[in-house]
Formats: structure tokens, C-alpha cells, sequence
């Protein structure tokens, strides 16, 4: 009557627990990327249980496991709707039934907090500051590369291409190893054929010692100055100062600093429209696999869904093109893409915000582009030149070959039938 309560071991075979047993190695193998303490739980599991032998290895296995469903309680509250945990409670269960082991009983004791990590010692390292750990790794400063998305809309790419855009929907901007961007766009207006971006998603991925997991999302009339989760920096890592949100202007201007990856990203609001500037390190820009190949900031937006600017940008008969020209002259001067395409954009949409959209584009150039010589564009039309698709090339030099290998045989056939 006064012995602990048991479970009762059930029957069952091997496989069943071998099953169990590589689940758990599963569950190890996990990494968590959050407040939830349970990969320490597991590790002390592991680790008590790594070298039992003996004729006493039910009994250690047992204290093990009690230690490991009390660590499991303790930092329930922060593991609410983790799926790792969840399934060690369960999996502890099991184990316990398996081992035929009691509720209660003897446990070992906890294993001491994990030291801080010596701040210092990362900073000394410049291990989240890209600038300076590229400089002492290269003796030079990184070179840097700007994107941009905006208006109707317009993107400008990383190899200074420049495209007007009939994206609807979701697209993303960039997607590579350290940052993911996404632009959801949408008409200005039922029935319009003039797009706006108004969703951005930008996550900033997990990276070592210096940042958690961060997402900043904003959408029109609501450009926070914080992360999605209300933290305004990378966490509470050693580097987590290394990214960091700053209002320029409430409710129209944000940006966002990752030193860690030598990026700045500015996120802006006119009208309601959101547009999307980005100076980021060329290494970081260029991190980013096959299946990556769908980034408008990389290859501008596919060729299906390009727009000719045509002569809408241009002095005609049109009243509503000259006003639009002058609207745009008082903020844009030189006649280059950005001032073309603001006059697209108010051409198109009606909407003389779309001149303040381009405006802040250049803008953003003057700040991301520091080579003056590449800030002015002068593309006639991206929309319908050939020079940026390698396929195309190579299907007209394949033609022209076929041609020629067409007019010898007739050259042949002739002179033969002479």
C-alpha cells in the first residue's frame, strides 16, 4: 500500500520501442530557436543517459527520465504550442512505461545555468558587424549593391536593370540565404490596370550568435517602427544590437539596419502605396541557391509580365501627359526612369501621390547608390530589350546558324543543277 505507484508495463515488441527510441533521436537532432528551454531538457537526457550499463541501468534510466519530465514541467509556460515539446512529454510517457518505471522517486540534480556568453569577446571578433569582419578577412571595404521596388510597379535591380512590372499578388523581391522579401501588390482601384505594392514581408533569417529569427511586416496605413513580435532589435543574443528599426517619419518612413549582413533597408509609405529600397553586400545578395532563381531584385520581374512604358512618358497632344510631365519635373528634373516612370504611374492611375513614390525612390538611390555614375538611368524601355535574356540570344544565334546552313544547300543544289 505504501510503495509508489507503477505503470504497468504493457506488451509490446522491440520494434516498438525502437520506433520510440528514434523519434527521440529525431527530437534531439532539432534545433528551437526560441525561449522554449526544451533542447536543453533533451541535451540533459542525452547526456545522463549516454554511458548507463551495468545491471543498474533500468534504475538510472528511470532517474533520468524523472528529471527529464521535470524539466519538461518547468518550462512548460514558454513552451506552449512548441511541437518539440510537446512530443517529449508525450515520448517521456512512453519511455517511463517501457522502462517500467514509478512517478515517483529518486531524480538527478539540475545541471547549473549555462553561462552568459562573453559579449566581449564576440565584439572583439566583429562577428555581427559585416563591415569591419570583411575588411580585416579582405583589407578592403565590401562592395554593395541597391534594389528597389516601387509605383506601378517599377523595380530597379541589383545589376542596375530597370523594369516596369504588371505583377499582381505575391512575389518575392529577394530570397536568399540571410533575408527573404516578399511584395504583395494590388490595382489602385476596381477595374484599374495600375498595380501597387501594398503588403511587405521581410524576414530577417536566424543567424549564430548574432540575431534570432526576426519579421517585419508592414502594410498601407500601418508601417510599424517594430518587429511583428513588438521587439524593435535582433534579440537577446550577443549581436541582437547588430539589427535594429528606426522611424524616419511616422507612418511613412522606416528603416531597418542589419549590420550583421551589411544591409540597410528602407520601407516607405505615399499615398497608399508602399515601396521597398534595399543596399545590401554584394556576398549577401549573391547567397542564394538554383532554387532560388525567382527574385525580382536579382532578374527583375519575368518577361510575361513586363511593361512597355511605350510614349506615354513622352511630350504629345495628350493634356493629361503634359500635366502629368510638369507634376513630375517639380520633383524629378532629369528625365531618367525614375522621372519616367512617374509620369507613367500618374498617367496611368490618376493618382499625383505616385510622383511622391518615385520621388522617394531617387531619393533612396542618392542614400544606396554610392557610385554617382549609376544613380541616373537612362534605359529607353527594359520591357522590350533583348540584352537580358541569354535564351533569346541564343535562339537567334541558332536561327541565323540555321540559315545560313539553309542558304549553302540551296547555293549547292543550284550550282549542281548547272
Amino acid at each position: 500500500m505504501g510503495t509508489p505507484a507503477r505503470f504497468k508495463k504493457p506488451r509490446g515488441s522491440a520494434k516498438a520501442r525502437f520506433f520510440t527510441e528514434m523519434l527521440f533521436l529525431l527530437l534531439f537532432c532539432r534545433h528551437v530557436h526560441t525561449h522554449c528551454k526544451i533542447s536543453r531538457c533533451n541535451s540533459e537526457y542525452l547526456a545522463a543517459t549516454r554511458n548507463v550499463r551495468g545491471p543498474s541501468k533500468n534504475a538510472a534510466y528511470c532517474i533520468a527520465l524523472r528529471s527529464y519530465s521535470r524539466c519538461t514541467r518547468r518550462t512548460a509556460r514558454t513552451c506552449r504550442g512548441n511541437l518539440a515539446y510537446h512530443s517529449a512529454v508525450y515520448g517521456i510517457e512512453d519511455l517511463m512505461i517501457q522502462n517500467n518505471c514509478s512517478r515517483d522517486g529518486p531524480t538527478s540534480p539540475p545541471w547549473p545555468p549555462a553561462p552568459e556568453p562573453n559579449k566581449q569577446s564576440f565584439e572583439s571578433l566583429d562577428i555581427c558587424d559585416y563591415e569591419k569582419s570583411f575588411a580585416r578577412k579582405h583589407g578592403q571595404t565590401p562592395v554593395h549593391q541597391h534594389c528597389a521596388a516601387f509605383g506601378d510597379p517599377h523595380v530597379r535591380t541589383f545589376s542596375d536593370e530597370f523594369y516596369t512590372c504588371r505583377v499582381e499578388g505575391s512575389w518575392p523581391l529577394l530570397d536568399n540565404h540571410y533575408l527573404f522579401v516578399q511584395a504583395t501588390s494590388r490595382p489602385v482601384a476596381k477595374g484599374s490596370d495600375a498595380t501597387a505594392i501594398n503588403k511587405l514581408t521581410i524576414i530577417f533569417k536566424d543567424m549564430k550568435e548574432c540575431i534570432d529569427q526576426k519579421v517585419y511586416q508592414a502594410e498601407i496605413d500601418n508601417l510599424p517602427a517594430a518587429f511583428v513580435d513588438g521587439s524593435m532589435n535582433g534579440g537577446e543574443r550577443p549581436g541582437g544590437s547588430s539589427l535594429a528599426i528606426r522611424e524616419g517619419s511616422p507612418g511613412a518612413h522606416v528603416e531597418i539596419r542589419a549590420a550583421y549582413i551589411g544591409t540597410t533597408i528602407a520601407v516607405r509609405q505615399a499615398g497608399k502605396q508602399l515601396s521597398f529600397s534595399i543596399r545590401v553586400a554584394e556576398e549577401v545578395a549573391r547567397s542564394f541557391t538554383e532554387e532560388q532563381d525567382l527574385q525580382l531584385c536579382v532578374g527583375g520581374c519575368p518577361p510575361s509580365q513586363r511593361i512597355s512604358r511605350g510614349s506615354c512618358c513622352y511630350s504629345g497632344a495628350d493634356p493629361a501627359v503634359e500635366k502629368a510631365r510638369l507634376l513630375c519635373k517639380g520633383k524629378l528634373p532629369t528625365e531618367d526612369v525614375y522621372f519616367q516612370s512617374c509620369v507613367f504611374d500618374v498617367v496611368s492611375s490618376g493618382d499625383a501621390n505616385f510622383s511622391l513614390a518615385a520621388r522617394d525612390a531617387f531619393e533612396d538611390a542618392k542614400a544606396f547608390q554610392l557610385d554617382r555614375k549609376k544613380l541616373h538611368l537612362f534605359q529607353t524601355d527594359a520591357a522590350s530589350s533583348p540584352k537580358g535574356s541569354p535564351l533569346l540570344l541564343l535562339l537567334l544565334f541558332l536561327l541565323t546558324a540555321a540559315m545560313s546552313g539553309l542558304q549553302v544547300h540551296l547555293y549547292k543544289d543550284i550550282f549542281i543543277g548547272f
